[in-house]
């Protein structure tokens, strides 16, 4: 954790009593002055001194919480790191008593904390640069830490620091009883929310900026996203998403427009298209299999391409916003870790201890048979879906109306909503679990809790599918079932994800976010918590990483995938953009180098792309016809398909291999900064 050297305490004398700037705002004279508990604790360091300081992240405290104890948090907010604090700045509001702390952070703590998380800032020859506190007077701008660092940066670190806090012996809280006691390394921060001193903390709103990106993003006709703006304000994890977003949606035009053109030249496409719209399974006698051929192999070759011009993009945007080369570090445990305090034997320091083999028991024994059940009830719903479909093919062939065929697509419908439920419910047990598994770094908590969420997915969106086609063999059903998915859960989507948001926010939340120019600042801060808490990304990149699935595996046999999919992500963009910015409170945003895992997972889809195409192409009724007009063994075409595979995924390999990670300009930066990075260690030393 960043330190900052001299004294610090919570008062403030008249000499380094700092004022807050509020965002977008002037000098709120209400939440500044001088005197202890009346301003912003001491800062530690002449150069961190400011007439105005930026509030950053708004610390929301229990109702019950004692004067001391406010006191006591914002001591430990402002003493310097060796004495036990997190050197950052904290004022108490109007009232000295309230239930809010205001935090902020002063130069040298964000400095020094630029250093240990790895980011790349601009040096003084032009070129992105490891950041290194020792020479931070060569850095472009960084005596002005508004332009130095982002507004995400500047509160991510302020989270940063909190979460960081340990105790450095054993100690009491003022005004809280007797039985929450502090022992050595233990988290102190955590403590504090465990005892309910702390209830929330989110970072503010910036209203001048929030607006301006507002209308440079969503406001407008423009087509381009600002995602240097989208950094800046939101943070790298945000950035990304709209970035794959943005390329993903540009990159469905090809296939959509494919997808058109075999609907529109093809008559057999043509009519399985409509078939599967009226819910009936005649087939046409004229060749179409040239079609789908065409189609099965383009999207095979182009969910290749595509991921591998991502990660060029992907690898420049990093370079861009400075987090090409995050440190990977021997860093405190994660704040929700917890354990027996020993010694690492790692890095010597005294921190919680947790046993290997105790993780990997609760793994053993809760983790997989929890995921376990959740796949059976996943089995469940499919023969549920399989017997309402008999039940209202039944219904049909006895009724024969307009009502039996809009029944036919019922059970489709009801199991849409069956597996969305259900994928809710497991995301929070998913949660929960892997909080039990008790991971000692952020890292490793992120990847086990995306690896649960990620086979649920695939299983959940993908078992009916797969076994319609290589099991039951029924390409109608299969482009019915294909079809009902692609409008049904878009329309689903845009209401969970939007609309009933929106509602909620208009009808129950504006009215209690009212202000008048003449409120107090704190309360213009505190309104800010009546937004519900951002939910995270998982459920964006879900939808993604399906949509892709559905289009890599078995876009054959539904050509209109693609322009489907292409009309949703055009109003996605948007919607998403207008959610994050006006529904919800502003998330913490951790620097991050892509997308992570979840680019894993696409590139996943992307290989069982190739089998799939291949075996749905040889399922194709027309094909098998020519194979027995042929009269070509079941053994010989069994031997083409799997040679027709593994040529298509040489070719697929071939073109990964042509298409390098990265552009060499980002190659050769890269290197610079890891030189650059050796020799700024070679002189510390």
């Amino acid at each position: 954790m960043s330190s900052a050297g001299g004294d610090g305490g919570s008062g403030a004398d008249g000499d380094t009593t700092q004022k807050m700037k509020t965002p977008g705002a002037e000098v709120l004279p209400g939440l500044s002055g001088t005197g202890s508990g009346s301003g912003w604790t001491k800062a530690s360091c002449l150069c961190c001194v400011l007439e105005q300081v930026e509030p950053l992240v708004l610390v929301q405290l229990g109702e019950q919480v004692q004067p001391e104890t406010k006191e006591w948090v914002m001591r430990m907010i402002g003493v310097p790191e060796k004495d036990g604090g997190a050197a950052l700045l904290a004022h108490p509001g109007e009232d000295a008593g309230g239930d809010i702390i205001v935090v902020s952070a002063p130069r040298c703590t964000l400095l020094r904390a630029t250093e240990e998380l790895g980011l790349c800032k601009t040096y003084r020859n032009g070129d992105m640069a490891a950041f290194f506190y020792h020479d931070r007077d060569n850095f472009k701008d960084s005596d002005n830490i508004q332009v130095f660092l982002t507004l995400a940066e500047r509160q991510y670190i302020v989270k940063y620091e909190l979460d960081g806090l340990r105790a450095q012996r054993d100690l009491r809280i003022p005004g809280v009883s007797n039985s929450l006691t502090l022992r050595q390394r233990d988290n102190i921060w955590q403590k504090l929310q465990q005892a309910g001193v702390i209830v929330d903390m989110f970072p503010l709103h910036d209203p001048d900026k929030l607006e301006t990106l507002s209308k440079a993003w969503y406001s407008g006709n423009q087509l381009a996203q600002p995602l240097d703006m989208i950094n800046a304000y939101f943070g790298s994890t945000v950035a990304f998403y709209f970035s794959f977003l943005d390329f993903y949606t540009w990159s469905l035009l090809p296939p959509a427009i494919l997808g058109l053109a075999l609907a529109y030249f093809s008559g057999a496409v043509q009519k399985e298209v409509l078939n599967s719209v009226s819910g009936s399974s005649d087939e046409d006698d004229s060749p179409s299999v040239s079609g789908h051929v065409i189609q099965a192999i383009f999207s095979m070759l182009w969910s290749t391409v595509v991921m591998e011009m991502w990660k060029r993009r992907s690898a420049a945007l990093s370079y861009r916003w400075g987090s090409l080369h995050l440190a990977e570090r021997f860093a405190e445990p994660r704040p929700g870790f917890h354990g027996e305090v020993g010694v690492n034997p790692v890095t010597g320091r005294e921190e919680p201890l947790f046993p290997a083999w105790q993780r990997q028991l609760r793994m053993a024994v809760v983790s997989i048979p929890s995921v376990g059940m959740f796949l059976g009830l996943v089995v469940l719903g499919m023969l549920g879906f399989y017997w309402g479909e008999a039940q209202v093919q039944q219904l049909h062939q006895d009724w024969d109306s307009m009502l039996s065929q809009v029944l036919l697509y019922m059970p489709s419908v009801a199991h849409i909503v069956y597996t969305n439920v259900l994928g809710t419910v497991y995301r929070t047990v998913a949660l929960s679990l892997t909080e039990f598994e008790n991971h000692r770094e952020e890292s490793a908590y992120q990847n086990h809790l995306t690896g649960k969420v990620l086979v649920f997915t695939f299983f959940n969106y993908f078992a009916v599918l797969f076994h319609i086609a290589f099991y039951k063999q029924d390409l109608p059903l299969l482009r019915k079932r294909l079809a009902s998915l692609l409008i049904v859960t878009q329309l689903v989507n845009q209401a969970t994800e939007v609309v009933i948001p929106f509602l909620v926010d208009r009808l129950i939340s504006a009215p209690r976010r009212a202000e008048r120019d003449d409120d107090p600042q704190e309360d213009k801060l505190r309104n800010q918590r009546n937004l519900p808490a951002f939910p995270g990304l998982f459920a964006e990149y879900i939808e993604l990483l399906v949509q892709f699935g559905y289009l890599s595996l078995f876009s054959c046999v539904y050509p209109l995938t693609a322009i489907l999919l292409l009309i949703n992500n055009l109003t996605e963009i948007r919607s998403d953009a207008y959610k994050i910015c006006k529904l919800f409170r502003k998330p913490f945003s951790t620097p991050v180098a892509g997308m992570g895992v979840w680019q894993i997972a696409f590139e996943v889809l992307s290989f069982v792309s190739v089998i799939s195409n291949c075996w749905l192409l040889l399922l194709s009724p027309r094909l098998q016809e020519f194979f027995q007009e042929s009269k070509i063994s079941s053994r010989n075409i069994l031997l083409l398909a799997v040679l027709v595979e593994h040529v298509l995924i040489m070719i697929k390999m071939v073109l990964a291999f042509l298409i390098p990670d990265e552009p060499d300009w980002v190659r050769i930066k890269r290197e610079q900064i890891e030189f650059r990075s050796m020799q700024a260690l070679g002189q510390q030393l």
